[in-house]
């Protein structure tokens, strides 16, 4: 089943947690904003994108499925 990364531009806050847990993923540039690398990242990735999602202080990132 596909999944995609989806951040919540308004409650994200930048600061990093993500990137350090999925660094393939997340990056926080030199402009202090959060970019997502791989919007539809590997099936390899999944369990540190699913450690993001658990410890963004913001709870600002999900996962999506495409279901059909």
């Amino acid at each position: 089943m596909a999944w995609r990364v989806v951040v919540d531009w308004d409650l994200c806050e930048s600061n990093a947690v993500c990137m350090g847990l999925a660094p393939a993923v997340f990056e926080v540039r030199d402009d202090d904003l959060l970019y997502i690398l791989q919007e539809e990242p590997p099936d390899s990735e999944r369990p540190a994108v699913e450690q993001a999602v658990a410890r963004c202080p913001k709870q600002a990132i999900s996962i999506a499925t495409d279901e059909g």
